[in-house]
């Protein structure tokens, strides 16, 4: 790489992690009924000063949404968000602590073999695409926050470096199942201080490093203990029985 395209990418990159954001946002939104089917959404104007970006940054997020079938446009009248397709994958909403728990069961089965996968079969790009989550998930650490998008952005770059497209859509149709847990991980851990913020951070750096090497065994089983401390400092150790009963 020369040193005009490296600093070209150097530049680049703040614009795609701030387009991340702002799609994770918006996803959120449609996902919620912030944006009703097939009616139209807010101006790109609208959007962009209500959000804070450039409107080069919220075409990209746009663009990405529009990928992934969730809007679609009509030249001249804006953007629409598209009637969710029956897909072969579904979940019942989370309702109940015991569907965390299951969720955080699943997830410990799918994430562990997306990780040995993952660093088996990796390229620079998807590498690339954790570190940018990792950066973002180091910032918010550091002004003592926790980012639910950036800890998903990570998760998600691994099941794509399975070149595999069934973990990915996996935890793409169990995202809103994640971010519950997610959301409440993380006010247990603004709730216990810097240092517990601190080390679910280098918790996914040990994952990134093992990935990288190619450590498919490490990385294994470093995502478990990832999984499970987080699960456990939601549950406090005390699991619930979910044994199934005559």
């Amino acid at each position: 790489m020369t040193q005009n395209s490296e600093a070209s990418e150097n530049k680049s990159r703040p614009r795609r992690l701030l387009a991340d954001k702002i799609y994770h946002t918006l996803f959120n939104r449609i996902s919620h009924g912030d944006y009703p089917v097939n009616q139209r959404m807010p101006s790109e104007h609208q959007l962009s000063e209500e959000l804070g970006v450039s409107r080069p940054v919220l075409r990209n997020a746009l663009e990405k949404l529009r990928k992934e079938g969730l809007i679609y446009a009509r030249q001249g009248a804006g953007n629409f968000v598209r009637a969710p397709s029956v897909s072969p994958v579904g979940f019942a909403r989370v309702e109940t602590l015991s569907d965390i728990q299951r969720c955080y069961e699943f997830r410990l089965n799918l994430e562990t073999t997306a990780a040995v996968l993952a660093a088996e079969r990796h390229n620079s790009s998807l590498l690339k695409e954790m570190e940018e989550a990792l950066e973002m998930m180091r910032t918010a650490t550091g002004s003592l926050m926790h980012r639910e998008d950036a800890d998903f952005a990570f998760h998600i770059a691994i099941s794509k470096a399975t070149n595999n497209h069934y973990f990915e859509t996996a935890m793409r149709a169990l995202r809103e199942h994640i971010y519950v847990g997610m959301q409440m991980h993380g006010q247990s851990l603004l709730n216990e201080g810097s240092k517990a913020l601190i080390h679910v951070f280098e918790e996914h750096s040990e994952i990134f490093k093992a990935i990288k090497n190619k450590d498919s065994s490490l990385a294994s089983s470093l995502m478990r203990a990832h999984l499970e401390h987080s699960r456990d400092r939601l549950f406090g150790g005390g699991l619930i029985d979910l044994k199934m009963h005559d």
